[in-house]
């Protein structure tokens, strides 16, 4: 079980525009740092150690090194554990890739400015010079949180400093820990990937996930005309109903697996499900295909489900124009990721008010990172599952 189970919606956090900081020694001052390996390089939860001689990440110019407080786990973590999973060429064996913590170096000029022309909120306006050298503009002593290409399983990272953002002071590192990935996949899918329209409807798959947690907040935000959810328990389907607001969720285990008519059901007066995020695959295509309503956009995002679909009937497909579309995070560049990080910046003032709730279903010690994986393999979570580091 969890060292620490929280309430599944998280803290108001209070706004502060003062950056906090925090002393902290450089780690070539102290004991040698420590990360969690895997024994022989792939292998179950129990290859997972915790190797106390590895050498302090290098920091070149425009990135920072951070004392990592916190780190959350994701989906990819064990596949790429398994050896099961693509790592992007610039990503560390170490497992990981969003933590909080603090700045403890900055590796010389940052090229200071976001470029990516998003700004920080969500209707695209450009931000002055000032704010996009403030944005980069790091210092030793400042908490962190943010998205790395892996290595955030240690106690010290090397990460680009335009993926770090401002922690806020009424948020914990554990609840920093548990944004970056979900809140940045599920951003991706519903803007960048999905293009999603106010008035619409939606539906999303896993919905007690992360991302899905994520993903049905940001929806409600944008205006949607309802959020449909597929989830594998009564329990996560109330959570997500009286706890996240989704409109209506159906558990699919209670039916076999077989969630359509439940779905079509719901969505019959609207003709459909406009925009579904689907991160199954498997038996879940032709279902999506069934619900979808004409000229709906279907996003995957992975498929634990399996990737293979026999006897699918894509007449669909044609028949009411449906655009479906792959799409990952990882592999995307800095530019791209950096995009995300800016309209993610732009969330904080709604984390801070509590129209947006980091949602954190468990958090233990990283002395019990396969105890950690364990439970993220038992599906047991409702949002995200973090680990400390002291």
């Amino acid at each position: 079980m969890p060292a620490t189970k929280p309430s599944m919606t998280t803290m108001k956090a209070v706004g502060n525009d003062v950056p906090h900081r925090e002393p902290h020694p450089h780690p070539s001052l102290t004991s040698k740092p420590t990360r969690a390996d895997i024994r022989g390089g792939t292998g179950e939860a129990e290859a997972l150690f915790i190797n106390g001689d590895t050498p302090v990440p290098t920091v070149g110019p425009g990135r920072a090194l951070v004392r990592v407080r916190a780190f959350g786990l994701n989906r990819m973590d064990i596949l790429q554990r398994r050896g099961q999973y693509p790592v992007p060429p610039q990503a560390p064996t170490t497992l990981g890739v969003e933590f909080s913590g603090v700045v403890v170096e900055i590796g010389g000029p940052s090229g200071s400015g976001s470029g990516s022309g998003s700004g920080s909120g969500d209707d695209g306006d450009g931000d002055g010079d000032d704010d996009r050298h403030r944005r980069h503009d790091f210092r030793p002593g400042d908490e962190v949180f943010g998205l790395a290409y892996g290595g955030a399983y240690a106690e010290y990272i090397s990460v680009s400093a335009k993926m770090l953002l401002r922690k806020p002071a009424g948020l914990t590192h554990e609840q920093c820990a548990a944004i970056p990935e979900a809140w940045i996949t599920a951003t991706q899918a519903l803007h960048l990937v999905l293009g999603f329209e106010r008035g619409r409807s939606i539906l999303w798959h896993a919905a007690a996930s992360g991302v899905s947690v994520a993903g049905i907040q940001l929806s409600r935000l944008a205006g949607a005309s309802a959020v449909y959810a597929t989830a594998g328990s009564d329990e996560k389907c109330r959570f997500v109903t009286e706890e996240m607001g989704a409109t209506a969720a159906v558990n699919y285990k209670s039916r076999g697996g077989v969630w359509a008519p439940a779905v079509a059901e719901l969505a019959a007066s609207h003709g459909g499900v406009d925009y579904i995020v689907d991160f199954v695959g498997g038996s879940y295509f032709q279902q999506n295909l069934d619900v979808a309503a004409r000229d709906a956009r279907i996003v995957l995002l992975g498929f634990m489900g399996g990737a293979q679909i026999p006897d699918v009937d894509i007449a669909p497909i044609l028949l009411k124009r449906i655009r479906i579309e792959g799409s990952t995070l990882r592999s995307r560049d800095e530019d791209y990721q950096g995009r995300l990080r800016d309209r993610l910046e732009g969330y904080l003032p709604a984390f801070e008010s509590g129209d947006l709730s980091v949602v954190v279903d468990s958090v233990f010690p990283w002395d019990r990172i396969q105890d950690a994986h364990r439970y993220m393999e038992a599906n047991s979570n409702s949002g995200k599952i973090v680990c400390t580091v002291p």
